[in-house]
């Protein structure tokens, strides 16, 4: 074979080599890489499935593949699972968290960026990682009505502050001697109310005393989702009284990359606890399945433009 030719054939041997190559280990420019697949889980509730629905469907609009355990339990099943790699990712609430994974010792404060910090120290050696926490809590509130609040310009706790005496405050019958109900509201606010009644917890007993007009103020869940329909208003906790409850994913390290953090960062960087009470009215209330409430609240805010 002519010396030259035979140089041009073993140089375009080895070009076509290298270009194979470089195919198989898909590098070449304008490809992604291959994101590991996410399995989320959730707690049983309707909630926490709508949540996971909302990452969930966030997370497979960029091309990442997830399933789903949702209704897997308590964390005490949950948590497990996520310890050894069945799941990887669930709707977490900063303060109970902590509490949950330290033993309860008590370190949850008011300060959701401080609970979430703490929650990190005692995930981080388990291979977990709590992201930002979302200003949406679901924890315990306290409640007036609409026309009440209107009536007195109420919009936060420490506006009780001037009528407390004439007003009677409605709780389960724990409250007098838990730490965030009635004690709290009396050494943290300095309200000191004309009476309490002990009804339920956020229960029927509780709607039927503000329908009846029994009581004034009444302890509910703060992203309950028939606060709308009873014409009820949730008062700001400005003097954060209540352990920060507030909405954070909670996933492994592992599949922790800088992508999947910033799509959970971005949706926790929008998600108000108002979000919560109509995604939850909208399941609870009007019997709508969680996957089709997420997928319309993900639509209305744009994340699938």
């Amino acid at each position: 074979m002519n010396p030259t030719l035979s140089s041009r054939w073993l140089l375009s041997t080895l070009t076509a080599l290298l270009v194979a190559a470089m195919a198989c280990g898909g590098t070449t420019p304008g490809t992604t890489t291959q994101l590991p697949p996410i399995t989320i889980a959730g707690f049983n509730f309707p909630e926490s499935s709508i949540l996971a629905q909302v990452y969930g469907q966030a997370l497979a609009h960029s091309g990442i593949t997830v399933s789903y355990k949702l209704n897997l339990g308590t964390r005490e099943v949950l948590v497990p699972a996520m310890k050894s790699g069945q799941v990887d990712l669930y709707p977490g609430y900063a303060a109970s968290d902590l509490e949950f994974y330290n033993n309860k010792k008590g370190e949850a404060t008011g300060d959701s960026a401080a609970t979430t910090a703490k929650l990190n120290t005692y995930l981080q050696p388990l291979g977990l990682i709590a992201l930002t926490p979302s200003a949406a809590v679901d924890q315990n509130a306290f409640a007036v009505t609409k026309d009440f609040a209107t009536k007195n310009n109420l919009t936060k706790i420490s506006d009780l502050a001037p009528l407390a005496g004439q007003l009677v405050l409605g709780a389960g019958p724990e409250c007098p001697t838990r730490p965030y109900c009635l004690p709290g509201l009396q050494s943290v606010y300095g309200l000191h109310f004309k009476d309490f009644k002990a009804l339920d917890t956020d229960g029927p007993a509780t709607r039927a005393a503000f329908k009846s007009g029994a009581i004034q103020v009444g302890l509910v869940f703060s992203s309950d989702g028939d606060l709308n329909q009873l014409g009820l208003v949730v008062l700001q906790d400005d003097k954060h009284l209540e352990a920060a409850d507030n909405v954070v994913p909670i996933l492994r390290s592992a599949v922790a990359n800088d992508e999947v953090k910033g799509i959970l960062n971005n949706i926790d960087a929008k998600l108000t606890t108002a979000d919560l009470v109509t995604m939850n009215q909208q399941v609870s209330l009007l019997h709508q399945d969680a996957d089709a409430v997420a997928t319309a609240y993900l639509q209305k805010h744009n994340y699938f433009s």
